[in-house]
């Protein structure tokens, strides 16, 4: 009894003098007391000190990255983008008129919202050339407006249709002969002209609600529609893809003539410099623009190419090895067909292979 009280005494004067505090749990466990870092069970709130975590400060060497990336994009000469022409593919099937109507309708919502209608211009410019520059005329903001809005809605095929055929070959336990790669990086194409285009343009509230709203439904439905006839869909993107070199075409007109001062002596973002590899000299907007109208034009081959295969069982033609020195499908801009390559095409250029086949990549 005397020791309890001694030892009662001695801790409560010393404890809160003692400089270290390993020493005050003994004194607890002498007291027949809890530790004072310990607590009983309580549903109050116990405020609890935890080290705060370091934030990440990273400064990029560039805004896009100079680490290598997973699609690295294609190198295209002078000559080959000013090849670079509008062509469009004739329906030949029930599913190509379908695809067709459905992206003239898009075209038509497109053009009503932007307030643009190139061809009532054009029959307009012949009259009344005053009245037709007032009522259609396109400054760098209103075409900015319909790249950023064409190229929001261009990213989502190619990333639904990878997602859908990944799923797949995860659920069926097969390989997917190729096609996946080709689809992501078709999206992630898109995505890096979409965000090279927001240096030139931060959009307003209004047409970040518009954005929302287009890709919310554009999504669902196509990803409904490609479980239903991926044809279909590759061939929707490749007319779609028609439409945006025509797009990117007038554009160009436009600055080529004059029409759009404030990018004739405009160089790219940075951005676009290191991800298209715009060389010094040739990395302005005009150079910008024949980039990614190129980029456009390889789109619509390939959708249209991949419309044409059977779905299920056909490699990727522009994942394939073929022989060199011939027409193939590649990745580049050596050999185009705007409007796609021929299943029996294909077929005939795989027959020379030797010994076999083209596999997929």
């Amino acid at each position: 009894m005397l020791a309890t009280r001694s030892t009662r005494a001695l801790c409560s004067k010393t404890m809160p003098r003692l400089a270290s505090h390993n020493l005050r749990p003994i004194c607890g466990v002498l007291l027949n007391k809890t530790p004072s870092y310990r607590r009983d069970f309580t549903f109050t709130p116990v405020l609890r000190s935890m080290k705060r975590t370091p934030e990440l400060r990273i400064q990029l060497e560039s805004e896009y990255t100079l680490a290598e990336p997973a699609w690295s994009h294609p190198v295209y000469t002078k000559d080959q983008m000013e090849l670079i022409k509008i062509e469009h593919r004739k329906c030949a099937t029930w599913s190509d008129y379908v695809a067709l109507a459905a992206v003239r309708l898009l075209r038509w919502g497109f053009d009503f919202a932007t307030g643009y209608k190139h061809d009532h211009a054009v029959a307009l410019g012949k009259k009344d050339p005053k009245a037709a520059a007032k009522k259609y005329s396109m400054s760098e903001e209103k075409w900015l407006t319909r790249l950023i809005f064409l190229e929001s809605v261009a990213g989502v095929p190619g990333m639904v249709g990878g997602m859908v055929r990944h799923l797949q070959s995860l659920r069926v336990l097969r390989r997917d002969n190729g096609w996946i790669g080709t689809l992501l990086e078709e999206s992630q194409n898109e995505r890096m002209h979409l965000l090279t285009f927001l240096k030139f343009r931060e959009p307003g509230l209004f047409m970040r609600t518009m954005l929302l709203g287009a890709q919310g439904v554009f999504f669902n439905l196509f990803f409904m529609c490609y479980l239903v006839s991926p044809k279909t869909c590759h061939r929707f993107v490749g007319y779609l893809e028609e439409e945006a070199v025509i797009t990117y075409t007038r554009t160009i007109a436009d600055l080529e003539a004059g029409k759009l001062p404030k990018w004739e002596n405009m160089e790219a973002p940075q951005i676009a410099k290191d991800y298209f590899g715009l060389q010094p000299g040739h990395d302005y907007v005009k150079d910008l623009l024949m980039v990614v109208r190129a980029d456009e034009a390889k789109h619509r081959e390939v959708n249209h190419t991949l419309a044409n295969l059977e779905q299920k069982i056909d490699p990727n033609p522009f994942a394939a090895q073929w022989p060199q020195g011939m027409p193939r499908p590649s990745k580049g801009l050596e050999w185009t067909k705007g409007t796609g390559w021929e299943r029996g095409e294909l077929a005939e250029i795989a027959s020379k292979m030797e010994p076999k086949a083209p596999i997929a990549a």
